[in-house]
C-alpha cells in the first residue's frame, strides 16, 4: 500500500515530459543510431528520477495549501499517507540515483563505447570531458532551478511560466550534449515557445477557477486575467508556428537532410496548436497538459501523423 502512495508522489505519468531529451536525436536524423538511442534512454531515466525528486519537494513545500484544495488534498503528503521525513528521504534518493546514473555512464562510456568523449570535448587543461557529465550538470541545474521555483519563484507571474518552459529547453540541451548532436536555434526557440504556450493555457484554467470560486488556486493567479491569458496564448502559438516553419525552410536543415519538403509538416503543427486552443478556450480543460496529451485522441493522432510524416521525409528520400 505504501508503494502505491510513493508512486503517486513521484508522478510517473509526468515522465512523458522528459521525452524532450530525444528531440536532438529525432531532429538530428540519428533515430537509427543505436548508441544515440541508448544515450537518450539513460538521460531520460536520469531526468525522470530528478523531476520526480522535485515533485516530492513541491508536495512537501505546498502541503498546507494542498490540504485546503478540493483535489490536491488527496495527494500522499497532504492526506497523511506519506510523512514529510519519508518524502525528504525519497527526494534525496531519487536525485542521488539520477546523478549516479549520469556519472557512471560518463566515466565508463557505457552509452557510447568510447568513454563518452565527443570530438573536441576537452577542458582547458587538455583532459577529455565526457558529454554525459556535461548533461549531468544540466540536470543538476534543472534540479536546483526547480527547487527555487517550488520554494519561491512560482509566486511571480510570467516568471513562473518562463521557468517551466526553460525546463523543457534544459531537457533538450541535456539530450543534445549527451549525444553530441548540435541543436538548431529554431528548435530551441520552438521548444521554449510551445511549452510557454501550454503553460499559459494551464494558467487559464487557474483563472477560470478563481473567477468561479473567488479563491485563487495559486498566489500569483491574481496577477493574471482572461484577457491577458488569451492574448498570451495567441501570441505564443503564432510565434511557435513561425519558428517551426523557419526551422523547416532553413538552409542548414535542408542541407543536413538533403530534402526541402519538411515545410509540409507545418500543417500538423498548426492543427495541433488550434486543437489545444480549442481545448483551452472552448472546452476549458487545459489545466493538466499531461492529461490532455494522454487522453485527447485528436492531439494523439495529430502528433502521430506529424511524427510519421517528419520521419518519412527525413529517412525515406
Amino acid at each position: 500500500m505504501m508503494m502505491t502512495h510513493l508512486l503517486k508522489l513521484i508522478r510517473p505519468s509526468q515522465w512523458i515530459k522528459n521525452f524532450f531529451v530525444f528531440g536532438p536525436i529525432v531532429f538530428g536524423g540519428e533515430l537509427l543510431n543505436g548508441n544515440a538511442l541508448l544515450t537518450g534512454l539513460i538521460v531520460f531515466a536520469a531526468f525522470s528520477l530528478s523531476s520526480s525528486s522535485i515533485y516530492c519537494f513541491n508536495d512537501i513545500h505546498d502541503v498546507d495549501d494542498d490540504r485546503r484544495h478540493p483535489e490536491k488534498c488527496h495527494r500522499p503528503i497532504a492526506s497523511g499517507k506519506v510523512s514529510v521525513p519519508q518524502a525528504y528521504a525519497l527526494m534525496a534518493l531519487l536525485f542521488g540515483v539520477s546523478m549516479l546514473i549520469m556519472v557512471v555512464s560518463g566515466l565508463t562510456g557505457v552509452a557510447s563505447g568510447h568513454a563518452g568523449i565527443a570530438p573536441g570535448a576537452f577542458r582547458a587543461d587538455g583532459q577529455a570531458v565526457s558529454p554525459m557529465l556535461k548533461a549531468a550538470v544540466v540536470i543538476a541545474f534543472y534540479w536546483l532551478m526547480n527547487l527555487a521555483y517550488c520554494a519561491n519563484l512560482k509566486q511571480y507571474a510570467i516568471i513562473d511560466v518562463c521557468i517551466v518552459a526553460f525546463g523543457f529547453v534544459l531537457r533538450l540541451l541535456a539530450g543534445g550534449l549527451a549525444t553530441g548532436i548540435a541543436l538548431s536555434k529554431w528548435i530551441v526557440l520552438m521548444t521554449f515557445l510551445i511549452t510557454l504556450f501550454m503553460s499559459f493555457a494551464k494558467r487559464r484554467d487557474d483563472v477560470l477557477r478563481m473567477e468561479a470560486t473567488g479563491e485563487a488556486p495559486r498566489k500569483n493567479t491574481i496577477h493574471y486575467n482572461l484577457t491577458f491569458i488569451n492574448q498570451a496564448i495567441t501570441i505564443t502559438a503564432a510565434v511557435t508556428l513561425v519558428c517551426y516553419i523557419m526551422y523547416t525552410v532553413s538552409p542548414e536543415v535542408i542541407a543536413r537532410f538533403n530534402n526541402d519538403f519538411l515545410y509540409l509538416t507545418s500543417v500538423f503543427v498548426l492543427v495541433g496548436l488550434l486543437r489545444y486552443i480549442q481545448i483551452a478556450v472552448v472546452e476549458k480543460k487545459s489545466g493538466n497538459p499531461t492529461k490532455v496529451i494522454l487522453k485527447d485522441r485528436f492531439i494523439q493522432l495529430d502528433v502521430a501523423a506529424w511524427l510519421m510524416a517528419f520521419l518519412l521525409i527525413i529517412y525515406v528520400n
